[in-house]
This record gives structure tokens, sequence and C-alpha cells, in this order.
């Protein structure tokens, strides 16, 4: 038998599509706005040329309504505006969005999100190996470590469909940022170290003009106490997730409880690629 809590979510349309967790962390849907969703830039001290050079050109999110040159606005999967991310027209840029939060116990957690990709449609074509990737990545640290578990679909790569889920343990170099000796920095979203999850492909729906998408759902459960991805869904496919395990990093300075969220977008081509999220939600259990 449902709770009172749980009967009231299933009576709220933009709640019952979602299976959260006891407690629900914030709840973003973008017709209400950016709901503190920003950009993704990288560590600096002193100057701003001390950051490091990946993180110079990140594209920033914005909100879109979907509107297309041959159809109009369709916005977005449920009301007017979704988030969206835009890489530049050059072949391995990326847009990045990220929702910085902190965790009250550590415990278990659930993100939940409805989402959707394609190229810019600025060819009359299908151009379904445009896009490389979409992926999601949490930034966590306790008391003794900081630990960024990355989740990739990768959509295609160098013009051939790939079609799979990745993940990424290996962690890229460390870099000391400035001389207070308070900032590091590092480029966990680089090409290197992905690693395919054991049966992960899945064929996404990819509808049959360049304009016309079809939104996607995505649920990644962590269990924060034993630093672990413990659940990857995408649509009706239940990945397995033993031994995918997250980047971890020593604990650094003034990140105590940190939870961050972060989605990207790469292209695969001198085009623009674009992931749109419609809502995303974070959940979680604790007793206080």
């Amino acid at each position: 038998m449902r709770d009172g809590t749980g009967m009231a979510r299933g009576a709220d349309p933009r709640l019952s599509k979602f299976d959260p967790l006891s407690r629900i962390l914030f709840y973003d849907d973008f017709d209400c706005g950016l709901q503190g969703w920003t950009a993704l830039i990288g560590n600096y001290e002193g100057t701003l040329d001390s950051m490091l050079p990946e993180y110079a050109d990140l594209r920033p999110p914005m909100l879109s309504s979907g509107t297309m040159w041959d159809t109009g606005t369709a916005g977005s999967l449920e009301g007017t505006y979704s988030l969206k991310l835009a890489t530049r027209p050059n072949s391995g840029h990326l847009g990045v969005a990220l929702k910085r939060a902190t965790w009250r116990q550590r415990g278990p957690v659930r993100l939940e999100a409805y989402f959707t990709f394609k190229p810019e449609a600025a060819v009359l074509d299908l151009s379904e190996n445009d896009v490389r990737a979409v992926g999601v990545l949490f930034d966590v640290q306790d008391g003794e470590h900081r630990w960024m578990p990355h989740l990739r679909y990768l959509n295609a790569m160098d013009g051939a469909p790939v079609r799979r889920w990745l993940y990424k343990r290996a962690r890229e170099p460390l870099v000391q940022i400035g001389g207070t000796g308070k900032t590091r920095s590092h480029f966990h979203l680089a090409p290197t170290g992905w690693e395919e999850i054991p049966g992960g492909g899945q064929q996404l729906c990819y509808n049959e003009i360049p304009t016309k998408y079809n939104w996607y759902y995505l649920r990644v459960d962590l269990d924060l106490a034993e630093r672990r991805i413990t659940g990857l869904q995408c649509n009706d496919t239940v990945h397995r997730t033993e031994g995918i395990a997250p980047m971890v990093l020593p604990a650094m300075p003034n990140l105590m409880c940190m939870l961050n969220v972060l989605f990207w977008v790469e292209t695969d081509v001198d085009r623009r690629a674009f992931l749109y999220l419609d809502s995303v939600l974070l959940s979680g259990e604790w007793k206080r």
C-alpha cells in the first residue's frame, strides 16, 4: 500500500512520471527557468589564465522552446521549455551544465531525468551519427574521498554508430592551480579512459528527420556510504552495474558534503550537437 506521500506524488502529473526515493532533494521543471543549473568553468586562482585550457570554452546551458525551422515550436515533453546544451561546431567540443548541492546523510540517492539529443538541423539528412555522446556524472565528497561516477552514452565515434553505455574510473592528472595550495584541477571529461559497461548496448528511438525528437527516461542510483553506482536504467533497459567503479580522488579542501550533478553533450562532427532536458529529479533516503 502506498503511503500518503506516494499517493500525493501519483496524483501530480509532473511527478508521477518519476519513481523517486522517499525524500526529494530537488525537482527541476525548466518551464520555471534555469533552476540553478549553470556552466562548468575550470578552477582558477589569481588570474583566469591559471585555468586548465580544456575548461576555457565549455558552453553553458540555456532555455529552449524547441523551435525548428520546418515544424515550428515543439516545446518540451511536458510544457514549453527545456534545458538545452549546445556545443560549438567543432568535432569533440562539449556543452556542459551542472547543479551544485550537498548531501545531508550518506545513503541512497536517485537521479531521474527525461532527455533527448539531436545535431543541429543544418542539413536535410537524418545525421544520426553526428552526436558523439551524451553523459551524466556526479561529483561527491565525504571526509575521505572525492569520487565521481561518470556514465556516457556513446552514440557514434568518427561517423560510425556505437550505441553503447560506458563508464570512466581512470583518473586524469591532478594539476596544482595557483600558489596557495587550496586549488587543484583535472579535466575529468577527457576522451581517454572510458570503458564499456558489460551488456551496455542500447538502441534509442531516433526519429526519421533531423527536426523530430523523442524523449528518453534516465535513472541513476548511487549509494553514498559505499561510494558505489547501484543502478542505471534508460527507457525500458536496466543495465548491469556490478563492477562499474567511479573515479576516486583524495578529498579536497572546502568540498565536504558536496553532491554535484552534471550533464554534457559532445559533437562528433563540425556541427553543433544539442542535449535537451525536460525535467530532472534528485531524491534520496535520510532520516532527518
